[in-house]
């Protein structure tokens, strides 16, 4: 196998909601393809992708891992990614640059909400996926429940390809519905051995009508297979792969394995899954990108011979090395002292190293090819979401797009000596994950650190402790409120002013309209349009009224917020050829969008969590009730087993502080609930005075 073959090449990531067995998994697969020589477990917190000390002492997974092994002379590039909603962006970045996926689903939990949340973010990106249920072990599990959940919940297309043997405590090996063969692991060798038998009689007829399903499901994608189907003539295995290929990497079917990861159950046939049945770079094709200019669409298709273009999908700060760009090169090639282009930033910089990463350990390397994932030295200002391309390839890849903050907290150091490290850690931290923002309030003067969790927003001081040996001062959670415009509002301004003898004029009509989110095109917050010709203010000025317009709307009228889902519209203005300056210009705007602001009766938004509760049915009743008094709106109730239900609803992110404790004593800790951020929304308006009081004084 050469660096060169792209066809065995396989980026994939393993994503699941938390404690579904993702790392575990991944683990298993690391060992079986010889590149671990002992697998760690979760809960001895030795991992190889959980580095992190924090993700060890709680068993979570906070940071994406990236790691490569090898598996019948295929190349597979693995991101392990978080499953705490908190963490979301890490899943979003690995998902934007993978070519491939594998779901992981409980056996006993199903389709658990953030399962939901991160195969919608795939949709999103037409990730072909396999679904694998793990813990089939455990007792209440139940397969065809599970994939029940995901046909009904997630995709249509699913439909098994392995049948478990046994259930629970008696789960003793898997059916291959397309070999027709009964697989048997050796505990004694930690699963890396395993026989093959027969179906056992008991489960042949339950066998023989899934592949006759699965294959009349498949047929569709291969004439060869169809006709043989039709005709009542003996089919290929290897056809029936093929088939399933095929329909996997165009996103009209995905396939179910299962398994038992902890006992070692399943992973062989799952990694020779992912071979055989998720895309290569090559079967992925061209990707779609803008000239920087002209933004006419330019294909970039996974060639090495071709120009370099990269997408920087992550930054790490590392303690040894210092900035690491981790890039997935899309076409082209880089090597080690070269240099390359950010389109993104209009900056030339030059690679020092080049990184194979395995989680936190570095192979160097001298070249990355387009396919590869790997990890740059040397570049100071490319940031996540950046394209990189040869120097002569002016081109714009699509940027990611990341959640808002939801929760804020006050920070500031204990003593002066640790102002300067405080400062530095929390812009490496900002540098690294674009969820996570510093900024200063301006009427206190407060340091304060926005993100997606409570949890999120903990670790951060954590790592503050840990790494930076600063222990700051921490204020109480506190929701991001936005604010926004409900009426329509024209205002006029000018400014007319002497400075050191010169005078400075100019003038400028607006006119701000709400808008509803619908009505915000790519992920934009407001909308800017220029309805005057150049008789009115000249093209000279027009730049730095809109970057006015801009900078203005972030200092709303009511608490100093961010205004989002508001349009300004420039109809008008004045201008003196001798006095009018590109100063003058921004003044009078930044006044101008200020009081037109204060007329358009400004309202405040809060962030409205998706909450989901799986409870006892017993609590249900309880627990509905409880939502209605945080001014929650209930969307669905649907059953998840014989005595679960879960129950989904919108709740304001200000009434759910301290929930955990609440919703446990409500249910008697038989509970499971996870928040997800949905959408801002206006306040009613006697929340709103009661925000303008604490906010204010009023």
């Amino acid at each position: 196998m050469t660096d060169f073959d792209l066809s065995t090449i396989r980026n994939i990531g393993i994503m699941a909601h938390i404690d579904a067995g993702k790392t575990t998994t991944t683990e298993r697969m690391l060992y079986y393809t010889g590149f671990l020589h002992k697998m760690g477990e979760v809960h001895d917190g030795n991992t190889f992708t959980d580095w992190m000390e924090q993700e060890r002492e709680r068993g979570i997974t906070i940071t994406s891992a990236t790691v490569t092994c090898y598996w019948k002379r295929h190349q597979i590039n693995i991101i392990d990614t978080p499953g705490h909603v908190d963490f979301t962006a890490e899943v979003e970045r690995s998902l934007r640059i993978l070519d491939g996926a594998i779901g992981i689903f409980c056996g006993v939990g199903g389709v658990e909400p953030q399962s939901e949340t991160v195969w919608h973010q795939a949709d999103r990106y037409k990730i072909p996926r396999l679904a694998f249920i793990n813990k089939l072990d455990r007792v209440g599990s139940d397969f065809d429940h599970v994939v029940e959940m995901i046909q009904d919940r997630l995709t249509r297309y699913a439909l098994p390809v392995q049948l478990p043997i046994g259930k629970e405590e008696k789960f003793l090996g898997i059916i291959d519905l397309i070999s027709m063969q009964a697989y048997y692991y050796d505990q004694n060798t930690l699963g890396f051995t395993f026989r093959t038998e027969s179906i056992p009689e008991d489960l042949l007829g339950q066998a023989e009508q899934a592949r006759e399903l699965l294959i009349e499901c498949v047929s569709e994608f291969n004439d060869e297979l169809l006709s043989l189907y039709i005709e009542g003539d003996e089919i290929p295995e290897e056809l029936i792969r093929i088939a399933i290929r095929k329909g996997t990497i165009d996103n009209l079917f995905v396939p179910v394995l299962c398994g038992s990861s902890l006992k070692n159950i399943g992973v062989q046939l799952l990694i020779d899954a992912i071979i055989s049945f998720l895309p290569s770079p090559l079967d992925m094709g061209s990707v779609t990108g803008y000239e920087k200019v002209t933004h006419e669409e330019i294909k970039v298709f996974p060639d090495p011979s071709e120009k370099f273009a990269a997408l920087a999908f992550k930054v790490q700060i590392d303690k040894f090395v210092g900035k690491l760009i981790y890039i997935r090169v899309y076409s082209g090639s880089i090597k080690k002292g070269e240099s390359f282009w950010n389109h993104t930033n209009d900056k030339r910089e030059r690679v020092a190293r080049i990184l194979q990463m395995h989680s936190n350990k570095k192979n160097d390397i001298e070249e990355l090819h387009a396919g590869d994932i790997g990890a740059l030295v040397g570049p100071k200002f490319t940031i996540t979401g950046d394209t990189i391309t040869s120097p002569d390839l002016p081109l714009l890849l699509s940027k990611m797009n990341f959640p808002d903050a939801v929760i804020s907290i006050a920070i500031e150091p204990k003593t002066k000596a640790d102002l300067e490290v405080l400062t530095e850690a929390l812009t490496r931290f900002e540098e690294e994950d674009p969820t996570f923002h510093v900024h200063q309030d301006s009427d206190t003067g407060q340091t304060l650190l926005s993100g997606m969790g409570e949890l999120h927003l903990e670790i951060i001081i954590d790592r503050l402790m840990r790494e930076f040996n600063v222990k700051p001062n921490v204020g109480k959670p506190q929701v991001a409120y936005k604010e926004t415009i409900t009426t329509t509002a024209v205002m006029e301004e000018q400014f007319v002013r002497e400075v050191n003898g010169k005078g400075n004029f100019a003038g400028v009509k607006l006119r701000i309209t709400p808008l509803r989110e619908n009505q915000l095109r790519d992920e934009k917050r407001n909308l800017f349009e220029n309805l005057i010709d150049s008789s009115i203010i000249p093209e000279e000025f027009w730049t730095a009224i809109e970057e006015s317009v801009i900078n203005a709307l972030n200092d709303g009228p009511l608490i100093n917020s961010t205004v989002e889902r508001v349009k300004v519209s420039l109809i008008g203005g004045m201008f003196n050829p001798v006095e009018s300056t590109e100063a003058a210009f921004r003044i009078a705007t930044s006044m101008c969008v200020g009081k037109a602001l204060r007329e358009a009766n400004p309202a405040i938004m809060e962030p409205i969590m998706l909450l989901t509760v799986i409870t006892h049915e017993d609590f249900v009743g309880d627990v509905i009730s409880d939502i209605n008094s945080k001014r929650g709106k209930i969307d669905i109730i649907r059953i998840q087993n014989e005595h679960l239900q879960e129950i989904v609803a919108e709740v304001p992110m200000s009434e759910l502080f301290g929930y955990a404790t609440r919703v446990r004593s409500i249910s008697q800790g038989r509970v499971v609930y996870t928040l997800e951020f949905k959408k801002y929304e206006i306040v009613p308006l006697a929340v709103q005075l009661n925000i303008l009081k604490r906010i204010r004084g009023y």
